[in-house]
């Protein structure tokens, strides 16, 4: 569903729109946690958290401030924050990300003549690539996440991240160059890793 016509449904309705939103964009907001956190578990409590978030602030809003919102960049705050925190929270306590998707390794998205061997083959392929995305300082991390997985524009990034866009275009710029320098040093050692565009895989096998 639209961004448009979920904005019309909650300035109509909230209450009968929101459990729409939810379905409409839970597998989005999993999906930016789970590549922040790198885990399962913390992503699905941190999508839960961030739509009970969104529900509260919509509450106390009229109908003219819901319907000019941009909805999708809004949501993406409210999840990186969450993400954020959660993640500072771990780094305290000494608990680290798992680096397991679970639910795309379980149900890779592969054609269904995929072979057993192209199946594991793309299962490493995500893993390595969560391990880089992971690896990357959080002020890269989360504006490539945003871009290169989540597709949104640099403008609706810096509203996300509350930077200035130009920051987040050299962020995601150097995000990227920190990728393929850690892509580069791997297949000095070992020479099965990809040489195409960072971007190009996060986008492929991230999804």
């Amino acid at each position: 569903m639209d961004e448009a016509t979920l904005l019309a449904a909650l300035s109509d309705d909230l209450d009968l729109a929101f459990e729409g939103l939810v379905r409409a964009r839970q597998d989005r907001l999993y999906s930016i946690a789970l590549r922040i956190l790198g885990d399962p578990t913390e992503a699905e409590d941190a999508a839960q958290d961030a739509f009970i978030r969104a529900y509260r602030a919509l509450g106390g809003w009229d109908a003219e401030r819901i319907a000019a919102l941009r909805l999708d960049a809004w949501l993406a705050t409210i999840v990186v924050n969450v993400a954020r925190t959660r993640a500072r929270r771990r780094a305290t306590t000494g608990g680290r990300a798992s680096l397991t998707f679970l639910d795309e390794l379980d149900h890779p998205s592969g054609t269904s003549a995929e072979t057993p061997h192209g199946r594991l083959d793309r299962r490493q392929a995500i893993e390595a690539w969560a391990n880089r995305l992971l690896a990357l300082p959080e002020r890269y991390r989360a504006p490539i996440v945003l871009r290169h997985v989540d597709g949104l524009g640099y403008d609706e990034i810096a509203i996300a991240l509350e930077r200035p866009e130009g920051t987040v275009k050299a962020q995601v710029h150097r995000g990227l160059a920190l990728l393929r320098a850690a892509l580069d040093a791997e297949s000095r050692s070992d020479p099965s890793p990809s040489g195409t565009h960072p971007a190009a895989h996060l986008q492929e096998v991230l999804r």
